[in-house]
């Protein structure tokens, strides 16, 4: 129930809508009813008076029958018209009310769910819950506003015929329907859940199809998605034979008391306390009122199914945001250094931190690569600058404020990210990047894919900007998908720049030309970057003086003198860092409005033009160096977590 008022109060914006639509579902069905009853007694009298030879006036039940006729036919018409805007508009703040949910859980609370699964929640609930009120609340509630008047007004002619009705009224409208929907609510909340397991699986085996074609030849995916759309069909046929049964019960009622209503006014005609012509009418009546509520059985079939759509869709709701945004945040610093101090993250049920003891400073200007190998934490510490995912230790401040001081929108008004997976909409390319700002002109879209190196292509192409790429971009390569995002975060022009993997399935030289593009173009600014491609250097790409692959960046030996956990100690390091990897100011001063690079890599290559290296291990960093300066401090790789 408490779904159920749950789902009622977000319809309230709509109540005004909602109730004329009520209003008139009743005023229309009440006009069946009274036009059934008012023809059934002029048909009769009629019949009657011609019989007896006598005079009657016909005008005013003939105009009655035809003001009736206008008012069913008219107002089944603008119920419909009000009932799908009230509905439309229902739905219409239902999905940004549960996009803007979706987007505070982004992306660290909602990794557990498929892709299909979340389909179905955002796609067929959202769907679902459109019978909430036409299907549900809009006949219930018209229904009784039709049955009490119409039960009452036979009353007035006869308690027994009266009696009669109400009786069957409940058998077939409420006892039975009832009854089937306890024996078939369990197969229609099974055909929520099972929409969603079977489009999980349909998303999976299109997106996987070249993957499942190798590992999976025997079929055993496919067989698990053809036994999921079995169950379903087994819970359709359940529900459709509960369908079949109220129908029926429903079709027995209304001629039974049509039967009865007829037999016990003979009686009372012959009585004496029935006129002959209101026989007719009540009989009819009774018959028009049972048409009139017969959406009844329908609508307490579609409640265990709304309130399994509700329940799944309340549930993604309410899943707690990863961060909380302060109450009275701070506003955003006119600086964008990034610092990053002694920050520990661990994933929930995870044994291990992921990230121990990382202390960096990003000034304006300031470029640093961080290579790891994968798995080493560098997407992690991505998602940390982003403030997806709160640190379990330590602290981040950007511009000298804390993060937890800021809300996280404040945090990604200074940071753009193009992570590993981001999302390519299907849409065209121009559409893909207004993503990044969609006051951008043309100009600044060509500028933003000539330095992400993809305009050559998208200039080859008929459609060039307008080329639609498909969903998830399907009609790109990989790298031509991860250039596009690149360029997507350049139209966005955020102070820093977090690049994860965007040289992924690029050849040597496309990845030395981006690189090359985004320090000469994309700086001044801040950028982080995750690689996870191995080796390969390009010449002019090799590490200056002794940094090689192997050494410093790879782990090889290093001169001493840092401190466990990665922070450097004692003496002046070069380019102007200080002990612990924090910097003294550099040739890019804070507020500069330089940009810092940051690139974290397994790739131990095109370093020479970073003022930092950072070997990042277990998530631990155990080296630091300067390749512009000479050899510098080893961090010692750090102990167990404790």
């Amino acid at each position: 129930m408490s779904v159920f008022l749950r789902l009622l109060a977000l319809m309230r914006p709509q109540a005004g809508w909602m109730a004329l639509a009520v209003l008139l579902a009743a005023l229309s069905a009440l006009a069946h009813v009274a036009l059934m009853a008012t023809a059934g007694w002029f048909v009769t009298a009629m019949a009657l008076a011609g019989v007896a030879g006598a005079t009657m006036n016909y005008f005013t039940p003939s105009a009655m029958i035809r003001a009736f006729a206008i008012v069913r036919i008219a107002g089944r018409y603008a119920e419909r018209v009000i009932g799908h805007e009230a509905t439309l508009r229902f739905v219409a703040g239902l999905r940004p009310w549960l996009f803007a949910r979706l987007e505070r859980s982004a992306p660290a609370n909602l990794e557990t769910l498929r892709d299909g699964d979340l389909l179905a929640r955002l796609r067929a609930d959202i769907d679902r819950l459109e019978q909430a009120f036409l299907r549900v609340v809009a006949p219930l509630v018209a229904a009784l506003l039709v049955a009490v008047p119409a039960l009452l007004w036979i009353a007035a002619y006869d308690g027994r015929i009266a009696a009669l009705a109400a009786a069957l009224l409940g058998l077939a409208g409420l006892a039975l329907p009832l009854a089937l929907q306890r024996r078939s609510a369990a197969a229609a909340r099974r055909l929520a859940s099972g929409t969603a397991a079977l489009n999980a699986h349909l998303v999976e085996e299109v997106e996987g199809l070249a993957e499942l074609a190798i590992y999976d030849p025997d079929g055993i995916h496919r067989q698990r998605t053809l036994a999921a759309s079995d169950a379903l069909v087994a819970d359709e046929n359940l529900l459709a034979r509960a369908a079949a049964l109220d129908g029926a019960g429903m079709l027995l009622a209304a001629h039974g008391q049509l039967i009865a209503a007829l037999l016990l006014g003979l009686s009372a005609v012959a009585a004496g306390t029935l006129a002959p012509a209101d026989l007719p009418m009540l009989a009819l009546l009774g018959l028009a009122l049972f048409d009139a509520v017969g959406a009844v059985p329908a609508a307490l079939r579609a409640v265990p199914a709304v309130l399994a759509a509700a329940t799944r869709v309340f549930a993604l709701a309410d899943r707690p945001p990863a961060i909380r945004d302060p109450a009275d945040p701070a506003p955003l610093p006119a600086t964008t250094g990034l610092v990053l101090d002694k920050v520990s993250f661990a994933y929930p049920g995870a044994p291990h931190d992921t990230l121990g003891g990382i202390t960096l400073t990003l000034p304006p200007g300031r470029r640093v690569a961080v290579v790891g190998p994968s798995g080493s934490g560098k997407s992690t510490l991505a998602l940390l600058a982003m403030r997806f995912v709160p640190p379990r230790a330590g602290g981040l401040s950007l511009g000298g404020v804390a993060y937890e001081r800021l809300t996280g929108e404040a945090v990604r008004e200074r940071i753009a990210l193009v992570g590993q997976h981001d999302h390519l909409f299907g849409a065209s390319i121009r559409d893909n990047l207004l993503v990044g700002d969609p006051l951008a002109d043309e100009a600044r879209l060509r500028e933003a894919c000539r330095i992400a190196q993809i305009l050559p292509l998208i200039e080859a192409l008929p459609d060039g900007l307008d080329t639609f790429v498909g969903a998830h971009g399907a009609k790109l390569s990989g790298g031509e998908v991860r250039r596009l995002l690149v360029a997507r975060a350049l139209v966005a022009r955020r102070p820093i720049l977090i690049l994860d993997e965007p040289t992924e399935g690029l050849d040597v030289a496309t990845e030395a030309r981006l690189l090359d593009a985004l320090l000469d173009e994309v700086l001044p600014g801040n950028v982080l970057r995750g690689d996870a491609k191995p080796g390969g250097t390009k010449p002019g790409g090799s590490l200056p003086g002794d940094v090689r692959p192997g050494d410093a960046l790879l782990g090889g030996a290093q001169p001493s003198g840092a401190q466990p956990g990665g922070t450097l100690s004692g003496g002046a390091n070069p380019g102007g860092s200080q002990p612990g990897g924090t910097l003294d100011g550099d040739a890019r001063p804070e507020g500069s409005g330089a940009r810092a690079l940051l690139l974290l890599t397994h790739r131990p290559a095109r370093l020479a033009r970073m003022d930092e290296i950072v070997r990042l291990e277990a998530g631990r960093v155990v080296a630091r160096r300067e390749p512009h300066g000479p050899r510098s401090r080893r961090a010692e790789p750090a102990g167990p977590t404790p």
